[in-house]
């Protein structure tokens, strides 16, 4: 199975639907007026479905096992055929799209057999997901065509040489999955004043992002947050707490992180753990929702 620990929880929905077609009007009939020998047709086959969404991890191997919050069938019944639409939501990390299709198709399943025994034509056609929302796409704004950004490594042994950085090039490698067109990096000490001073020039030029990573921690030379705090017109503390929720859930030492976020002018301030998988981990845990950000600074909102 494909590994979503990495993944938020969101609100998902999906909608699939299929079609069952009939010989005769008379089969239609049947089903309305419930004189199917098999029984109550629509009831009998929205409890199955209701079933095979609930199973469907049993009968898909990579499907993952889901909380599945919300189900609905709905049929629509026409002439000679019936259109069964499933409705699936859920609040997780990967999406319903498959649940709804597998429920859908047991629905028709289900139908046809109980139907086989009074109509010998029936044809189950057209399975096709609807619709789907939730998930990273849905939270990526297009009204700003190019995001541009700096990457503040914060380490006096990396500044010195000591040390390879990774949790910067993590940074980097995350922020390349997004609409970010221009990225510069830097390598500074563990200093008050140089932090101080890569932000001042960075809000000045109008830098979308601005990302320091390391200095978030509890030792003495830990100083980026307070360096940056004082510059800040803003702090965004919906940001910090999802960073840290998001680590906790992963290492409980996360809750000593004193990662920060705020707006300097109409650029977004992140300062992220040093470690390399804090740091990921962190951009996962915000990322690309909190892009919305610059539709709120810039006046716009985002329509889909």
């Amino acid at each position: 199975m494909i590994d979503i620990t990495h993944k938020t929880n969101t609100l998902r929905e999906a909608a699939a639907s299929v079609l069952l077609k009939v010989s005769s009007k008379k089969t239609i009939e049947a089903i309305k007026k419930n004189k199917v020998p098999k029984g109550n047709v629509l009831e009998a086959a929205r409890t199955a479905g209701l079933f095979g969404v609930k199973l469907t991890p049993n009968i898909i191997p990579d499907c993952h096992v889901i909380p599945i919050e919300s189900a609905v069938v709905e049929f629509q019944l026409e002439e000679r055929q019936i259109k069964i639409t499933m409705t699936i939501k859920t609040i997780y990390k990967t999406g319903v799209e498959v649940e709804a299709m597998h429920g859908a198709s047991v629905v028709a399943l289900t139908m046809y057999d109980m139907l086989k025994p009074i109509d010998k034509g029936i044809e189950i056609t057209d399975l096709k997901l609807e619709g789907k929302t939730g998930g990273k796409s849905d939270y990526v704004d297009r009204f700003k065509d190019k995001i541009t950004a700096i990457v503040v490594v914060c380490s006096d042994t990396i500044a010195a040489g000591q040390k390879e950085d990774r949790a910067g090039k993590a940074i980097l490698s995350k922020l390349d999955l997004y609409n970010v067109t221009e990225i510069e990096y830097v390598v500074i000490p563990d200093e008050s004043k140089e932090i101080i001073r890569v932000l001042q020039d960075a809000a000045e030029r109008g830098i979308d992002l601005i990302i320091y990573t390391g200095g978030t921690g509890l030792s003495k030379r830990d100083v980026t947050p307070e360096s940056i705090e004082k510059l800040l017109d803003r702090r965004i503390p919906g940001i910090e707490e999802s960073i840290r929720r998001y680590g906790q859930e992963r290492m409980p030492y996360a809750m000593l992180s004193r990662s920060l976020a705020g707006i300097k002018n109409k650029s977004l301030v992140l300062s992220l753990p040093g470690s390399t998988k804090g740091a990921a981990e962190s951009m996962d845990a915000v990322f690309p929702h909190v892009l919305h950000v610059f539709g709120i600074l810039s006046g716009k909102r985002h329509e889909k």
